[in-house]
């Protein structure tokens, strides 16, 4: 018994040396962005629809029009209009599409081919961006963000449906929610867009 006593103070006295002695692992450090929200949509960075990284704040000074776009929808039309808008007055607003799959599987096909079915059917020429989920659990940050009005200040309407639309200001302010039945081209939204 005599000998397992100073054994065991030599192991105690070994293991609190080792603890002084070892050196300690750095804690890493939480960036501002990673602890506070968003502010405004300028914060976000998405990917585009050939999967490279946009800040969207590179849009600031104009305003947003923010659409959850489906090839294969009764609103895909709305393509040919979202196109004129931006056309006719891209000195005021910039469309940007993000197609999403969450209702009725309307988009089913890969980034490469929204692009080009965009393109061939619709000549679209606005930002696409790659495809997100907009509804459910795993939603998008970016329509998180969009659809929270504790987080936006203004808009609590998640989209139900393909081609709902978010009015965006020059600030990055998320301004108004739009339904799917809205046209990229009705009076309401083009006076939304002149003010």
């Amino acid at each position: 018994m005599k000998k397992i006593i100073p054994l065991t103070l030599v192991l105690a006295a070994s293991a609190a040396l080792y603890l002084v002695a070892k050196p300690t692992q750095p804690v890493p450090m939480t960036t501002s962005a990673e602890t506070t929200a968003p502010a405004s949509v300028y914060d976000f960075t998405v990917k585009s629809i050939d999967g490279k990284d946009v800040q969207l704040s590179q849009y600031k000074g104009k305003k947003l029009l923010i659409v959850n776009t489906a090839s294969e929808c009764g609103y895909t039309p709305q393509y040919k209009e979202l196109e004129q808008l931006y056309k006719q007055h891209g000195d005021k607003v910039t469309v940007l599409g993000f197609p999403a799959n969450n209702f009725g599987g309307q988009e089913p096909g890969t980034e490469a081919h929204i692009a080009s079915f965009c393109e061939k059917n619709y000549g679209v020429t606005f930002p696409l961006f790659s495809k997100v989920s907009v509804s459910g659990a795993d939603t998008a940050p970016l329509f998180k963000f969009l659809a929270d009005k504790k987080q936006n200040g203004t808009v609590d309407s998640a989209p139900s449906w393909n081609f709902c639309k978010y009015l965006v200001d020059e600030n990055g302010r998320v301004v108004k929610f739009y339904k799917s039945d809205v046209k990229p081209l009705s009076p309401e939204l083009l006076a939304d867009i002149a003010k």
